[in-house]
């Protein structure tokens, strides 16, 4: 962040929660905005390695979560095909949100991934 941004602000009367405010946060929008777009992408995401390791037959019917699901369909089961459908779909999912999020913050300011 540019020194004379602040202290330009400094000799207008502005105080630290002002200067806080109209130049720290428009300065750091850009990044924001990049990081709530790529965060919204991973929301279907379910941290399958913590779930698959504590996960047996005993606890499916309340500790089963969608990857946890779509692996036991294609290597239990060996239904390729439908776990690779499965997942294609959380896949779509995900881009779906990303491009959404993309088109809100174009429409909100001028931030966005392309």
């Amino acid at each position: 962040m540019n020194e004379e941004l602040y202290d330009a602000a400094r000799v207008d009367g502005c105080g630290r929660w002002r200067r806080i405010w109209h130049v720290t946060l428009p300065g750091i929008l850009p990044t924001v905005t990049i990081m709530l777009i790529l965060a919204v992408g991973s929301l279907v995401e379910d941290n399958f390695d913590q779930i698959f390791n504590m996960l047996n037959p005993a606890v499916y019917s309340v500790g089963d979560v969608l990857g946890t699901y779509i692996y036991r369909q294609g290597v239990t089961n060996m239904d390729y095909s439908y776990s690779t459908a499965a997942e294609l779909f959380r896949n779509l999912i995900s881009l779906a949100l990303v491009v959404s999020a993309n088109f809100v913050s174009k429409r909100v300011n001028e931030y966005g991934l392309w």
